[in-house]
């Protein structure tokens, strides 16, 4: 009896040591970590000794574990949502042949725009995602950089043209069936119509983000394939000198900058689901790394066929052009997928949009930003509240004609990510020493001068918009600036209930103070493991936990 009795106790004070010692390197680390093999194994100990100590307390079996995970995404489907949230497939680059006055320009724009923009755009995520892997994203980059008052006017901007962004989808998705289906011309059909989709959509993302990651894959097959197709057809059709043809007289320079900024940008956005991701500091770079290769291929490929295959006066490469090309090139029924192509593709971006969205207003809840209601989640671990209040902004933008959402979103993206780019070398100068799963393999001074080129991209874009957008998004900043401290209010006048706010600089705590904590922490989970036990559970499963 006295030997069991001492083995129990034994391995209930090995349990607690290994419970320590992994929540003192997980503060050290803080959140960065998290996503690298050692947080994995970190994280894989720290589960098993509060198992192993709950067990001994009676308090829960392991199996209650297991049962409040989520699915996380994993490399593949984060791909085919980084592909949705920037590209979709190349429906709508036809208006770059167009403005462009000729094929030439376009197929040069998505060669070169890729260099001096999606590259610096897609390895700065990659560097600011692995090292601040929470949902939020570029919120929680800003706010590291700046201030919370800044990161708060990020999530804003950011949030409204992505939500205008998705505004677009349920209308293109009518616009194309509509060439089969005449009845969605008629405004009676066409609203329930816009209203049906919308919430059919909102439901998906509701069920759970591994499913809205799987039907991004097979969402992906089924719109490029189609292309691929095409482009073997068009062969033995190619002249290449048809490539070349442009009329620079006739450039509407304007709709051609605004096309190639909207079609090659939102590399960013993918950023506010890293805290759903399965070892983000590893999938993160390799998932943004396969997105560039699909999005320029997806848009290079095809209009390399169809220009190059067809006679076509720049004037007919109108929006839904390539299901003419389909035709031309390949009949008919290459003509009907290119059009059920499309038409999913446009579910494909809203479900990815509208998941970013949502877990971008979770994040900020997390951090203080926003009421709690926005960080509750389902029983299926999505953000109920998020989803819906995103749904909400979604069916009153929905009026809005595609030139003007296109280029009021283009505009507040932009402003937007020059203050990533800012926060990006702004960390690079105050934090050297932050713990970075992936680094550019740049020295400050040249990732500085990588994010020139785009940040003169960027305000180049907003030099060329109206009047009118220059109104209408310096109102959506002045509302942003107004509602950060009316929330600020709120909190602390506590009317309405907010998130604790975590500590901006836990990960800088000195080696001292971390071996105190370290023996405070052994002393309390030798005299009350039951206490520090629920503690730990209520860490592990803070982000799968039920409403």
């Amino acid at each position: 009896m006295f030997r069991s009795d001492t083995l129990t106790h034994t391995r209930h004070i090995a349990s607690c040591r290994v419970l320590v010692t992994a929540r003192t390197v997980l503060r050290e680390e803080q959140v960065a970590v998290a996503g690298t093999k050692q947080g994995k194994q970190i994280r894989s100990q720290l589960e098993y000794a509060a198992v192993l100590v709950g067990e001994q307390e009676g308090m829960f079996s392991s199996d209650d574990v297991k049962k409040k995970s989520n699915p996380k995404l994993t490399l593949l489907p984060l791909i085919a949502l980084i592909f949705y949230e920037v590209s979709g497939g190349p429906f709508g680059v036809e208006d770059s042949v167009r403005a462009g006055a000729g094929p030439l320009l376009s197929l040069l724009g998505f060669f070169i725009f890729p260099l001096i923009w999606s590259i610096p755009e897609a390895l700065v995520t990659a560097e600011l995602a692995t090292t601040f892997p929470d949902n939020g994203g570029y919120v929680v980059w800003i706010s590291s950089a700046f201030g919370p008052f800044w990161g708060f006017q990020e999530g804003f901007w950011k949030w409204f043209s992505g939500v205008m962004d998705n505004a677009l989808y349920p209308v293109l998705f009518l616009d194309y069936l509509k060439h089969s289906l005449p009845i969605f011309n008629l405004t009676i059909a066409r609203i329930p119509a816009l209203l049906g989709i919308t919430f059919s959509l909102t439901y998906l993302n509701y069920r759970g983000l591994h499913i809205v990651g799987l039907s991004a894959v097979l969402l992906a097959l089924f719109s490029l394939f189609p292309f691929l197709i095409l482009a073997i057809l068009s062969i033995p059709l190619i002249r290449p000198r048809r490539w070349l043809v442009v009329d620079l007289n006739k450039v509407d320079w304007r709709g051609y900058f605004n096309n190639m900024f909207w079609n090659l940008n939102y590399w960013d956005k993918a950023s506010t689901l890293a805290g759903e991701v399965e070892n983000p500091s590893k999938t993160f770079p390799k998932a943004l790394l396969g997105g560039l290769v699909l999005v320029i291929s997806s848009y290079l490929i095809p209009l390399l066929a169809g220009t190059g295959a067809l006679r076509s006066s720049p004037s007919e490469w109108a929006d839904g052009y390539f299901a003419q090309v389909g035709m031309l090139i390949g009949g008919f029924w290459l003509k009907l997928w290119i059009q059920a192509a499309a038409a999913m593709s446009n579910l494909g971006l809203f479900e990815a949009e509208m998941s970013s969205d949502a877990f971008q207003l979770l994040g900020m809840s997390k951090m203080g930003m926003l009421p709690a209601v926005f960080s509750s989640r389902s029983k299926y671990g999505t953000p109920t509240v998020s989803i819906l209040f995103s749904a909400t902004g979604v069916i009153f933008l929905s009026w809005m004609s595609f030139q003007e959402i296109v280029e009021f979103l283009n505009f507040l993206y932009a402003i937007g990510m020059l203050l990533e780019f800012a926060a990006f070398i702004t960390l690079r100068l105050k934090e050297p020493n932050l713990y970075r799963p992936y680094r550019i393999p740049l020295q400050t001074l040249w990732a500085a001068m990588l994010c020139l080129p785009p940040a003169l991209l960027l305000i180049l874009v907003m030099c060329l918009a109206s009047l009118r957008t220059f109104i209408v998004s310096g109102a959506v900043i002045l509302v942003g600036f107004i509602l950060y401290p009316v929330l600020v209010q709120a909190k602390h006048k506590n009317w309405i209930t907010f998130e604790m706010e975590p500590p901006s600089k836990g990960c800088q705590q000195s080696h001292s103070e971390l071996v105190d904590q370290e023996n405070k922490d052994f002393e309390l989970l030798v005299s009350s493991p039951s206490a520090c036990v629920e503690e730990e559970l209520s860490l592990m499963q803070s982000d799968s936990k039920p409403n």
